[in-house]
C-alpha cells in the first residue's frame, strides 16, 4: 500500500506539470490583454504598454512560465493583477463559502440517495423505483440555476422562510450560517442525489444477483442485513468513483449556484479573474483544482480496499 501511494505521489509532478504548461499556453494564447483592462477604455497605447511593463506581461513567454513555476515552487502564487491582494490571500478568503457550499451538499446528497437508490434496487419495478428513476432523470434534465430561482420563488419570497442571497461565516453566527446554506446546497444537492442514487440503484441490484446474496438469505438473514451488511459494501466500489469525483467539483466551484445566491466563494471568483484577465488567480485557482481531483482519486483508490478485501495495491 505504501508502495502504491507513493508511486500515485510521484505521478502527480508530470500531471502537474502538464497541467500548470497547459493553463499558461492557454491564457497566454487566447485574444485580450489584462493591461488594457486594468487601464481602462480611455487609456493611451503608452500607458497600456507602462503597466504591461510593471506586470512583467512584455517578457518572452519561456521567461514569463520560468518565474512563475519557480515562485509556485517557493510557495509564492503571485499577486493578482485586478484585486491588488497576493493569490494566496485571495483564495483564502474566498474557500470557505465554497468549502461550507461543498460540505453542506455532500452530507445532504449521500443521506439522501444511497437509501433511496438501496431502497429503489430492492424494490425493482415498484411505483416507489419509477418514481426514484423519475426524479433522476428530472435532476439530470433541470439546469441548476432554474431549481435555484424556483427554490428562491417559493421559500425566500412567498414563505419567507429563508434569505435570498449572502453569506454568514459559521464563526460569526451559526444559525444564520445554515439559513444562507439551505437553498444553494438544495439546489445542487438535486444533480448529485439523482446521479448517485442511480448509479447505488444499479450497483446493488448487480450485487443482488450474486450467489452470496442468495446464500445470506438462506441463512435466514433479515432483509435489512442482507442489504446493508452484504449488498451496500459490495457495491460501495462505483458509488465511491462518483462521489469522489462530485466532490472534486464541488471544491472545483460551483459557479451557477454561487452567482444565483450572491456566495463570495472561489466559482465567482473564477469568474471575475477571468472577465479581467487576472492571470495569476486564474492559473493558481486551476492548479489548485487538479491537485484537488489528483489527491482525491488516490483517496477514492485507497478507500476501495476498506469496502473490497478483493483489491490489494
Amino acid at each position: 500500500m505504501l508502495n502504491f501511494i507513493a508511486r500515485r505521489l510521484v505521478a502527480i509532478i508530470p500531471v502537474l506539470t502538464v497541467v500548470a504548461i497547459f493553463i499558461f499556453m492557454m491564457l497566454r494564447l487566447t485574444p485580450g490583454d489584462p493591461a488594457a483592462v486594468i487601464a481602462g477604455d480611455n487609456a493611451t497605447s503608452d500607458q497600456i504598454a507602462e503597466i504591461r511593463t510593471k506586470l512583467g506581461l512584455d517578457e518572452p513567454m519561456w521567461r514569463q512560465f520560468a518565474i512563475w513555476i519557480g515562485d509556485i515552487l517557493q510557495g509564492n502564487f503571485g499577486e493578482s493583477f485586478f484585486f491588488k491582494k497576493t493569490v494566496a490571500e485571495l483564495i483564502a478568503q474566498r474557500i470557505e463559502p465554497t468549502l461550507a457550499l461543498a460540505t453542506c451538499t455532500l452530507i445532504f446528497a449521500i443521506a439522501v440517495s444511497v437509501p433511496i437508490g438501496v431502497l429503489a434496487a430492492y424494490r425493482q419495478g415498484s411505483l416507489f423505483d419509477r418514481i426514484v428513476m423519475g426524479f433522476s432523470v428530472i435532476g439530470f434534465s433541470v439546469p441548476g440555476f432554474v431549481i435555484g430561482y424556483c427554490l428562491i420563488y417559493v421559500f425566500a419570497i412567498e414563505l419567507d422562510w429563508l434569505p435570498v442571497q449572502g453569506y454568514t461565516r459559521i464563526s460569526v453566527d451559526f444559525w444564520a450560517f445554515l439559513q444562507r446554506m439551505v437553498l444553494p446546497s438544495l439546489t445542487l444537492s438535486v444533480g448529485f442525489i439523482a446521479l448517485i442514487s442511480r448509479f447505488t440503484r444499479a450497483s446493488v441490484l448487480e450485487v443482488l444477483n450474486e450467489d452470496y446474496i442468495r446464500t445470506a438469505r438462506a441463512k435466514g438473514l433479515s432483509n435489512r442485513v442482507v442489504l446493508m451488511r452484504h449488498a451496500l459494501r459490495n457495491a460501495a466500489v462505483p458509488i465511491l468513483t462518483v462521489i469522489g469525483n462530485g466532490i472534486a467539483i464541488l471544491l472545483g466551484g460551483a459557479v451557477v449556484t454561487e452567482s444565483v445566491f450572491g456566495l463570495p466563494g472561489l466559482g465567482r471568483l473564477t469568474v471575475e479573474a477571468v472577465l479581467s484577465r487576472d492571470f495569476p488567480t486564474i492559473q493558481a485557482i486551476i492548479l489548485m483544482i487538479s491537485v484537488v481531483y489528483v489527491v482525491i482519486n488516490l483517496l477514492i483508490d485507497i478507500s476501495y480496499t476498506l469496502f473490497d478485501p478483493r483489491i490489494r495495491y
